[in-house]
């Protein structure tokens, strides 16, 4: 049986101080105090920028080495696709692959030593990636370019719901994201499965008024009730079953709703985050 690696997407929110974080914690702390209560995160600002691995180093060094990480793509490669999206890829790739081999300022000398951080990277297309040929050779491209680093896809539109691009990833070694989001059309409802050895859950919230309208914050703004996580337990067991580990992330970020989200569902799962 694999191992859970249950977190929250993001950690550095000021709207976590308070509910999260201790009154006056600076920001070069919060993951400092995040790490204190969950042993992984989805770094996203890499997203808007393209990373540098000695920033990604000096990240991960502020946590124990059984600490891990996934690293979200950069738009250039997801959303924006430019034409320079191949040179960015190669930087993103160089850069991402430093989390390999990190060493922990916070470790005892017992623990010392460079361990291997990274999860994977997070490739989430938005919901305007459809379906059609030239996206799927895209993707296809883009996946290359990016291997040997582990790779986890995410899909916000309906159209690649389906068991012919399920089997093309098991086929190219690409994990499956699935996501919880609100029940509107052309959101995809993807069954819980492995596409990979490994397993990727990621909870948005259902905050189906704000979806479409809202803004990055006003989206996520949601907590998700018992019921609609006790939903979810049998379902995500049965994945690491046959998995070497299934990383499961709260993006609902609003407030601290998804650390709160994170660790109630944690304790529903039977283990510590």
């Amino acid at each position: 049986m694999g191992e859970f690696l249950i977190g929250t997407s993001g950690y550095s929110y000021d709207d976590w101080v308070g509910p999260i974080y201790p009154r006056g914690t600076r920001r070069g702390d919060f993951l400092t105090f995040y790490a204190k209560r969950f042993r992984f995160t989805e770094l996203n600002f890499s997203y808007y920028r393209l990373p540098e691995a000695s920033a990604l180093r000096a990240i991960a060094s502020k946590t124990p080495s059984s600490f891990r990480f996934t690293v979200k793509a950069h738009r250039s490669l997801t959303h924006d696709r430019d034409t320079e999206w191949k040179r960015h890829a190669e930087r993103f790739a160089e850069a991402v692959g430093a989390l390999s081999s990190v060493e922990s300022a916070t470790d005892s000398l017992a623990d010392a030593g460079r361990q291997d951080r990274l999860a994977g990277v997070l490739i989430q297309f938005p919901f305007s990636f459809h379906y059609r040929p030239a996206n799927r050779r895209y993707l296809a491209s883009l996946t290359d370019a990016l291997k040997p680093l582990r790779l986890f896809v995410e899909f916000r539109n309906a159209e690649w719901d389906q068991e012919s691009v399920w089997r093309e990833m098991e086929r190219r070694e690409l994990g499956l994201v699935v996501p919880d989001l609100p029940r509107l059309d052309g959101l995809p409802a993807t069954p819980p499965r492995l596409t990979t050895r490994w397993g990727y859950v990621r909870f948005h919230g259902r905050n189906a008024p704000q979806w479409w309208s809202g803004t990055n914050v006003t989206r996520y703004d949601y907590l998700y009730r018992e019921e609609e996580l006790r939903g979810w337990v049998g379902p995500v067991r049965a994945m690491l079953d046959e998995a070497e580990a299934v990383i499961v992330a709260f993006n609902n970020h609003f407030g601290g709703q998804a650390a709160e989200n994170a660790e109630q569902f944690a304790a529903m799962i039977g283990q510590a985050a």
